[in-house]
């Protein structure tokens, strides 16, 4: 009762009602929980988080709905008394966390708060109003710090918590361990896991092939069996089936052997155990053995796939299934095969070994070496007669758009088989397209395309439309050739062709870009290393082709789709660096004169007269350069 008239006499001496009408414009609703805001002057904005040595007084309870005053007197230094720290210990500041009902009631102050600030205002008397404290109190007002959702700060005045506090959070200390993610299972269990679940998935389906017997099928049929044959794997799956001994010995040589009559009379009970251990796959093993059960094995195997049936075989030939092994490679010689299925094919049978049982009729699809005697014979000889005979048809195809495609499939085998083969100099194998083919094919188009371009050259263009077809043909057989390291001897004969140089002011344009293209295309191949041919040879290619080149090659620029204008230029400018000095100034001082007059029609090889002028007169006709010089000197300054 002291107490709470020590409140209501601390009570009277404050401002008019007035003045508190102004001051609640600037409070704050009542929350659920109380909220805290520190300021540096050591002031508190909440009646109901005070200080302990610093307390304002509580309101009476008729006014406990009224918020708390927002000035509060400075705090004087404590006194070193015993009391000021048991009210210290339990001031409100100390149950912050705490999450007692009495603490959530907005208008609610502990008896323990009540206690301590009855004895905060008679240890302090009121003081004049600290315009300070209410400055700060909007700052964190407008800062965002009295956000109802924001959590009360921390008080900065204590040194650590009490032991209330720590017996009433003791979940914020030490957090839940249901929390924390659980470790990472072992390596083993993770590994031990997937065995399982596979070997269930086998379960699964050898349980689905046991139930997809038709009526009447003996197979796994427990009243009327006599063997129980157990088949385990090396993964520790392990399978057992209801089966007949004379199924078994009629169908399978292996079985035969193993569960003969004498053995069988030396049996003394039904039925009679037998075990296969170490299978390798346990599913196929049930499949062989049901396909004795059936009738017509062909049919049965028609829903199966070709790995499938490649493991039913290799278990067959194991026990002297003939019947199996021979329905599989009827199987096998009649399905379509997958690209990845051939080798394995191929190699199934290498390894089975299985003689004239029908093998070799499934080898035939994947080699030729399996035929009769007059087929091994001409195995050399047909190979490159084929790839001729390919590379014949598409020369003289009549679809322009069928030609493209099949140009580009026929390059690419010829690629594949060419490194299949090996390259050794330009001698090719028996199986792969000779040097000799190539160049036949190449005489014959550059004779047809001489002839039309002659023609067309004497003003009779019947024919013109001939010129570009044997140009693009030339065009792509010299891509071959390039491939193969074998087109120097084409480069030779190009350059050879003074005639049709001659003639070429006279064809038109339209006809004749095509050739030009062949032109460059040496270029690129000369400027890159592709070709290497003599000093002789180079200077009489652009002697011969070089001014048609120019004048056809703003043509080429806007006809021909594709074309790499700053490879043909680059190829040009590296094929005319390698001819003598002089060479190159008499050509390119040429250039010079013709791309200021053609511009984009004349192909800008500036980067090569670059490299010229720089050989020609810059370090010829300039001093000598001294950086390594001055590096030698400075190093023996240094020393």
């Amino acid at each position: 009762m002291a107490a709470s008239a020590h409140l209501k006499t601390q009570s009277q001496p404050h401002p008019p009602r007035s003045k508190r009408r102004k001051r609640r414009e600037t409070t704050i609703p009542t929350f659920p929980s109380p909220h805290v805001v520190s300021s540096d002057g050591g002031a508190w904005c909440c009646a109901a988080s005070s200080k302990p040595h610093h307390h304002h007084p509580h309101p009476s309870p008729a006014s406990s709905g009224s918020p708390p005053h927002l000035r509060r007197p400075p705090p004087p230094p404590l006194p070193p008394e015993p009391e000021p720290a048991l009210a210290e210990e339990r001031s409100p500041s100390t149950y912050h966390h705490s999450p007692s009902p009495a603490r959530s009631s907005p208008g609610w102050a502990s008896p323990g708060a009540t206690m301590d600030a009855a004895t905060g205002a008679a240890a302090f008397p009121a003081q004049p109003p600290c315009l300070p404290c209410y400055s700060k109190f909007n700052s964190a007002l407008n800062a965002g710090l009295l956000n109802p959702m924001s959590p009360p700060p921390l008080d900065k005045t204590r040194s650590s918590p009490t032991l209330s506090d720590m017996m009433a959070n003791e979940q914020e200390y030490h957090p839940s361990r249901a929390a924390l993610p659980p470790p990472p299972p072992p390596l083993s269990a993770c590994h031990a896991a997937l065995v399982q679940d596979r070997q269930l998935l086998l379960h699964e389906r050898i349980a689905e092939i046991l139930g997809s017997c038709s009526p009447g099928n003996q197979f796994n049929d427990p009243d009327s069996s006599d063997v129980r044959l157990t088949l385990s794997s090396k993964d520790g799956v392990s399978v057992s089936l209801n089966v007949h001994r004379h199924i078994l010995v009629a169908h399978s040589r292996f079985f035969a052997a193993k569960l003969s009559d004498h053995w069988s009379r030396q049996q003394r009970s039904l039925p009679h155990i037998v075990e296969i251990s170490d299978c390798d796959d346990v599913e196929v093993y049930v499949e062989t053995l049901r396909l004795m059960y059936c009738k017509d094995l062909r049919r049965r195997l028609m829903g199966e796939d070709v790995s499938k049936v490649l493991g039913i075989l290799k278990v067959s030939a194991a026990i002297v299934f003939n019947a199996g092994v021979l329905s599989c490679l009827e199987y096998l010689e009649a399905a379509p095969w997958a690209e990845d299925e051939e080798e394995k094919v191929a190699s199934l049978l290498s390894q089975l070994q299985l003689g004239s049982s029908g093998a070799g009729e499934v080898l035939k699809r994947v080699s030729l070496e399996v035929g009769p005697s007059s087929v091994n014979e001409a195995t050399s000889n047909g190979s490159q007669e084929i790839l001729v005979r390919l590379l014949q048809v598409v020369l003289e195809g009549k679809d322009e758009k069928a030609r493209r495609e099949m140009k580009g499939l026929v390059s690419k085998m010829l690629r594949e088989n060419s490194a299949s083969y090996g390259r050794g100099g330009g001698c090719t194998s028996g199986g792969d397209l000779s040097k000799e083919s190539l160049y036949s094919a190449c005489d014959g188009c550059l004779r047809l395309l001489r002839h039309h371009f002659l023609r067309a050259a004497a003003t009779d263009l019947l024919d013109a439309a001939q010129i570009a077809r044997q140009a693009d043909n030339l065009h792509w057989i010299l891509g071959i050739l390039i491939d193969r390291q074998m087109a120097d001897e084409f480069l030779r004969t190009w350059a050879a062709q003074a005639e049709l140089s001659e003639a070429h002011s006279k064809v038109p344009a339209i006809h004749r870009c095509e050739v030009s293209r062949v032109t460059a295309r040496l270029f690129v191949a000369v400027g890159k290393g592709q070709i290497l041919v003599s000093k002789e040879a180079r200077c009489l290619l652009l002697s011969t082709w070089l001014e048609p080149f120019y004048e056809d090659f703003g043509w080429m620029r806007r006809a021909c789709k594709g074309l790499d204008r700053h490879l043909m230029e680059d190829g040009l400018a590296n094929t005319i660096l390698t001819l003598p000095l002089a060479m190159q100034q008499e050509i390119l001082l040429a250039w010079f004169e013709r791309f200021l007059n053609s511009g984009d029609d004349c192909p800008n090889i500036q980067r090569g007269f670059e490299v010229w002028w720089r050989r020609a007169f810059w370090r010829r006709n300039g001093e000598p350069e001294q950086p390594p010089q001055l590096r030698i000197t400075a190093v023996c300054e240094n020393s």
